[in-house]
């Protein structure tokens, strides 16, 4: 609970002070959209931002747990997408 709660003042203090580390804007890049850095992911309503409206930071948590257990099927799952497209 604790280190939820410095998390917290962490995301805080980074929007009070307007620094987002990991989001970059680069005029080649998604048209210059402020993007996740090293990918084309938008940070705006229709890209990230809008997926992570709808789970809870504990979602998000457990998501990552299993991601990080299951590495080759999570692996596996993003090779199959990418040979689809």
């Amino acid at each position: 609970m604790r280190g939820e709660r410095a998390q917290i003042l962490k995301w805080v203090m980074r929007e009070l002070d307007g620094d987002f580390p990991g989001i970059d804007a680069q005029p080649d890049v998604c048209g210059g959209e402020p993007c996740i850095v090293r990918t084309r992911i938008p940070g705006q309503r229709t890209g990230i931002a809008g997926c992570l409206r709808a789970p809870r930071a504990e979602d998000l948590v457990n998501a990552w747990a299993y991601a990080r257990a299951h590495p080759a099927e999570i692996e596996g799952r993003i090779r199959d997408v990418e040979t689809a497209q």
